[in-house]
């Protein structure tokens, strides 16, 4: 099944368990709100159970100018000085790359994309444009050319502003101070807002900003003539007091698909609020009632309503909705900037590859040249090789004993892997100050060795699981047959 069709920004729902989805879930957090004023997007992406993602350095200049995108034919002009990046593209990249998520060499992280849907009305007024950039080219054309997060806010809505926009779709952007979070709402329509330095936002998939500060260019930016957009078409009364999501949302989908996993994110992070789970008023940006970590980022991100009646693997009502993790993951993602650090190791690309519920995130540097071997190996059939079948392979094992396995195996083991790697990264960081100093001709190599060992440590611990899950499942086979004899 090709990404075009089944990709975060795809218009395609499936039925899943009787709920119609389409697919990833966002998390975007400003450097006030988490525990070490570090800043933070994360995003997991949802398409499909078989379907290997790669992690790859992109070096600079090595695009070509004269970009066209295989999946849809969009073309742009490049400019000649592209910075290096780090990428998560599909293994098969022949109806496009879908890099999805990285860092530059600028320390500008981007995530792209988290689909929403737009209304009928509104598309008819400016539909979208058929061979406009979409999810497959849009970190590709808008990353390795920005200098700060709002320079890719900037840079992407001059691109839909002259080429118009394929789809509807949420981008993340973010550096060291500032997060935003954008929505392109039609098809050449867009909004963005400054996440506030001291909230949160959890995102499904749908159009999610309310009302905007029209004046303050300092937090909220949008196309040229979107006011002129709605007044034209009288679309709201008062433009001064509309909410782009009661304007442009196509809410339909959003009772079953959507607020559940809002509420289920917010509930995690702000359990202090209280909320019904599909609760149509909501505020998008949250206080925490404890600052935020990784740690909870990536709960967060591997949540199916763990402890509710809602729980999609042990709940009495699995079905009803649908969940932040779900067995199409291919991998989640949190890009993040720390500010208690020297610059040179400020970003951490956390990867997370297959479902999160069973997977581990493991922190890359983001100065790296190249990632481990393992990572660039992988296709739509099993192995016993690539990263991503390691991953994706526990989910499979788990999944018929999940309840047995969850607590006694991929619980402690994920634990395990969570206090190792804080406690190597710790000691790196300070090796690598060192190195600052001293010789910062060596750090390049530094990141790419410290990328194998994180990586090789992690793998190693999920082979051995994986061993020890099939040693057990063996043990479970039925016998209808007399035992003794």
């Amino acid at each position: 099944m090709k990404k075009l069709w089944f990709g975060c920004s795809a218009a395609l729902l499936m039925l899943v368990g009787g709920v119609s989805v389409e697919a990833c879930t966002t998390v975007v957090v400003g450097k006030k709100a988490t525990v070490d004023g570090s800043t933070m997007i994360a995003r997991a992406e949802d398409m499909g159970t078989a379907w290997a993602k790669h992690f790859v350095v992109r070096q600079a200049n090595s695009n070509p100018t004269d970009f066209v995108s295989k999946g849809n034919g969009f073309k742009i002009e490049l400019p000649k000085e592209q910075f290096k990046y780090t990428a998560t593209p599909e293994w098969d990249v022949s109806e496009g790359a879908f890099e999805e998520d990285g860092i530059n060499s600028k320390n500008v992280a981007m995530s792209g994309t988290e689909s929403g849907t737009t209304k009928k009305s509104i598309l008819k007024l400016d539909p979208h444009v058929e061979d406009g950039v979409a999810e497959d080219a849009i970190v590709t054309v808008v990353l390795p050319y920005i200098t700060s997060a709002k320079d890719g806010v900037e840079r992407l809505g001059k691109i839909v502003d002259e080429h118009g926009s394929a789809e509807t779709n949420g981008v993340l952007f973010s550096d060291k101070d500032n997060v935003w979070y954008m929505e392109i709402v039609s098809g050449h329509q867009w909004v963005a807002s400054r996440v506030p330095d001291d909230k949160y936002a959890v995102v499904p998939n749908m159009i999610a900003t309310g009302k905007i500060d029209w004046d303050d260019k300092e937090n909220y930016l949008y196309s040229e003539g979107l006011p002129e957009f709605i007044k034209k078409n009288k679309l709201a009364d008062d433009v001064k007091k509309v909410s782009i999501r009661d304007v442009f949302a196509d809410k339909k989908e959003d009772a079953k698909y959507n607020l559940p996993r809002l509420w289920d994110g917010q509930r995690a992070i702000t359990p202090s609020q209280e909320r019904e789970i599909t609760d149509e008023k909501f505020e998008l940006f949250l206080k925490p009632d404890k600052p935020i970590t990784i740690a909870k980022v990536g709960y967060v991100l591997s949540s199916h309503f763990n402890g509710t009646k809602y729980d999609t693997m042990t709940g009495s009502e699995p079905d009803k909705y649908r969940p932040i993790s779900v067995p199409y993951t291919i991998e989640a993602h949190i890009l993040q900037f720390r500010n208690d650090v020297p610059e040179e190791i400020s970003g951490l690309h956390w990867l997370a590859l297959g479902v999160t519920d069973t997977s581990s995130f493991i922190p890359f540097y983001s100065g790296i040249t190249k990632t481990p071997d393992i990572y660039v190996k992988g296709t739509d059939t099993p192995d016993t090789e690539s990263a991503y079948w390691t991953y994706r392979m526990t989910d499979v094992l788990v999944k018929p004993y999940y309840k047995e396995f969850k607590k006694k195996e991929i619980l402690p083991v994920r634990q395990k892997v969570r206090q190792h790697l804080t406690e190597e990264l710790a000691k790196a960081d300070k090796e690598a100050e060192v190195l600052i100093k001293s010789d910062p001709s060596k750090l390049t190599e530094f990141y790419n060795k410290k990328a194998v060992e994180f990586s090789d440590y992690t793998i190693k611990e999920y082979k051995e699981m994986q061993q020890r899950i099939i040693t057990e499942l063996t043990k479970k086979t039925p016998t209808k047959h007399n035992k003794k004899l």
